[in-house]
């Protein structure tokens, strides 16, 4: 039996995605029920050169985007990076749910030869489209849930292995 690129790709991320969605909202049960304000939350970071929760919930969100509009060939949605609340992170993290739900098998099964560029500040990155999912997409969208997660759990949220990875 052989995996689709779109199976390798948009249920898995979305999976990723919605796990987060309950990870966040943890982080939001336990600021209230602490009265933590959540911008305390929010801009915690797990060392003082990486990034902060807020960024984090974010760059996932475009990358799970970026990675799969680039694959099927089309123009990924492009979002401010304001939230300021875990209410509105879960709304972004739904959105970019609702997106890759849009985005069909058709439009990304065959693209494991396709080549995609991927621009990063002054420098453009070239790859096929298999080495792109599995080793830059599929990555980045677990490193950036897992710090989530892992921000969270360092704050004191009641978080375990089974938030991150979900019920089978």
């Amino acid at each position: 039996m052989t995996i689709s690129m779109y199976h390798a790709s948009i249920p898995p991320i979305i999976r990723s995605l919605n796990n987060l969605i309950g990870i966040l909202q943890k982080g939001l049960d336990y600021a209230s029920a602490k009265n933590i304000e959540q911008t305390v939350l929010l801009n915690t970071r797990l060392y003082p050169d990486m990034f902060p929760l807020t960024k984090q919930v974010q760059i996932a969100s475009d990358i799970s985007c970026r990675g799969a509009a680039r694959l099927a060939g089309l123009e990924p949605p492009v979002r401010e990076d304001n939230e300021t609340s875990f209410e509105e992170l879960i709304e972004r993290v739904k959105q970019t749910i609702a997106y890759l739900e849009s985005i069909k098998p058709e439009q990304i099964d065959g693209s494991e030869e396709k080549m995609i560029d991927l621009p990063v500040k002054d420098q453009t990155f070239t790859f096929e489209g298999m080495p792109f999912l599995l080793i830059f997409v599929m990555p980045n969208v677990y490193f950036h849930v897992t710090t989530a997660y892992g921000i969270l759990r360092h704050c004191g949220v009641e978080l375990g292995k089974m938030d991150y990875l979900g019920k089978p």
